[in-house]
């Protein structure tokens, strides 16, 4: 096998290699959700309960967001082209050792080295985006990670629920051992080789690094299980909050006063990288909070099957695939704050249309609000991505790319606890309002206790006044987990419409050459 080191470097090869590096990133991310519709397969194969096989999802993301960050510092050491084989090739052992697993210990033991091992893959893409191709190209490559970023997690309960549903729960990872080994090899011989300082590795910070695993790890758990404990009125949310906060004190003094840091954080003091890096925080929560609560509202609201949710879902990534060519175009044609302005204002028309849901909406009321989701998101990660990444130097890009996505991912993990704690609140509230106006001296409610104790004597039910009350106390809770469902995609317009004030403290990133491969 000849690799890139020996082959004259050409756009074609590039793009070969480079078009691997996405099918990589694609796995990394699909991995987060592939398990979401899968959950009780899973659970019924390794015998485990609720409340524990929701570490079969959380495991991989406090791993993955310990890992990405390093990568950074890991590919100064190895390399673009190295780093990603070292991380490709982990990730796919530890996916064929998660088909393995035996118990709930080793899948949630081996799920953790998953989203460690491949967390590099998709910083280093991102990166090689910037580092191998001249700026004018390299939209293309900016537009392919777009659509991958935004629509990687729209199909992936829906891909898991397919598996699932058509062969056993270990395919969720079996599936990724063919790509993983073809993006290895093309890696290997498309990528041009870059040297690596390996002498880095005796001046690592194993301070910075244990305090970065603790400051990371535990802010993703307290975020998770903070809504379903009521926060700080758990003992245990404290303790981790304190200790959570002092490990990034620790943190950050430590790479601010390093002169090898683990983690570069003065990257934030370029206004472009800062502005850029929160806006794709919120297109996390835009991202990962859809994905979370439409197929809440359509399986307990609509009581869709995962096919059926399957098909709604679709519309969005349909949208975001279509929608990432346009958005590369525009972004070349045009300022790229203006393609963000844009895709903010789409992505907060479509989740303000989906605010006005009731309990008969379908497909049709759901298409336009998933559409112009879609089209908003992939119009606002793509040049956003661009505006970030653009301004820095070469050298910066690998590590500023890491921060980006931790911050799009943490963007996600801290939105859908918020989404999940106004959950809480508002269907109590939604419930409290109902039931105060269900009194059964208002004529409404006698008629449709008298209607349906009438149709369900005539069906033959043994106590049809008891069912008829329970009918009534069903609808309610209907209506309010509607209500419910209706503040919160108003919440999530409302993020994306006052995010849009960010985008007045961008630059226009400056075109620069592709940094020689070595």
């Amino acid at each position: 096998m000849v690799s890139a080191k020996d082959r004259p470097v050409n756009n074609v090869t590039l793009n070969i290699g480079f078009f691997a590096m996405v099918i990589g990133m694609f796995m990394a991310i699909l991995d987060i959700q592939i398990v979401a519709s899968s959950i009780r397969q899973i659970q019924a194969g390794v015998s485990a309960s609720q409340e524990e096989i929701a570490w079969i999802q959380s495991g991989y993301l406090v791993a993955e967001v310990v890992g990405i960050p390093l990568s950074g510092f890991l590919n100064r050491v190895f390399g673009i082209r190295k780093l990603f084989i070292m991380s490709a090739a982990g990730f796919v052992a530890s996916s064929i050792l998660c088909a393995m697993s035996w118990d709930l210990d080793s899948l949630i033991f081996f799920r953790v080295v998953q989203g460690f091992s491949g967390a590099a893959m998709v910083p280093t893409t991102m990166a090689a985006s910037f580092t191998l191709f001249p700026a004018g190209r390299s939209m293309t490559q900016q537009v392919m990670i777009g659509m991958v970023a935004t629509l990687a997690p729209s199909i992936g309960p829906t891909l898991g629920g397919w598996i699932t549903q058509h062969a056993a729960w270990h395919w969720l990872f079996l599936i990724n051992i063919v790509p993983g080994a073809a993006a290895i090899t093309l890696v290997y011989m498309f990528v041009p080789h870059q040297k690596g300082e390996i002498s880095l590795l005796r001046r690592l910070d194993t301070i910075a690094l244990i305090s970065m695993a603790i400051f990371l790890g535990l802010f993703e758990w307290i975020v998770d299980e903070g809504p379903g404990d009521s926060w700080f009125q758990s003992a245990v949310i404290v303790k981790a909050v304190i200790i959570c906060v002092t490990a990034g004190i620790i943190f950050a003094y430590r790479v601010l006063n390093s002169p090898v840091p683990l983690v570069d954080l003065t990257v934030f003091r370029d206004r472009n990288f800062a502005s850029g890096a929160l806006i794709g925080s919120v297109m996390g929560f835009g991202l990962y909070g859809s994905v979370f609560l439409l197929p809440l509202y359509l399986g307990q609201v609509r009581g869709y099957s995962s096919l059926q949710i399957g098909e709604v879902m679709s519309v969005a990534g349909l949208a975001m695939f279509l929608g990432g060519p346009i958005s590369g175009a525009l972004t070349r044609r045009y300022d790229p704050r203006y393609v963000v302005a844009l895709g903010l204002v789409l992505a907060a028309c479509g989740t303000w249309l989906n605010g006005h849901l009731n309990s008969e909406s379908s497909f049709r009321e759901l298409f336009w609000p998933q559409a112009l989701r879609g089209a908003g998101l992939i119009l606002t990660m793509v040049p956003t991505t661009n505006l970030a990444l653009g301004t820095l130097p070469p050298d910066r890009v690998a590590n500023a790319s890491g921060l980006f996505t931790v911050c799009r991912n943490l963007g996600g993990a801290i939105g859908i606890a918020v989404l999940n704690t106004m959950m809480l609140h508002y269907n109590r509230l939604h419930e409290q309002e109902i039931a105060s106006g269900l009194s059964l001296a208002r004529p409404d409610v006698q008629s449709f206790l008298t209607m349906m104790t009438e149709r369900l004597r005539a069906a033959g039910v043994t106590d049809p006044e008891g069912s008829a009350m329970a009918q009534l106390v069903y609808r309610a809770k209907l209506e309010a987990a509607v209500m419910t469902y209706n503040n919160l995609f108003l919440t999530m317009s409302m993020s994306f419409a006052l995010i849009l004030l960010v985008v007045l403290l961008l630059d226009k990133p400056k075109v620069r050459a592709a940094q020689p491969a070595h």
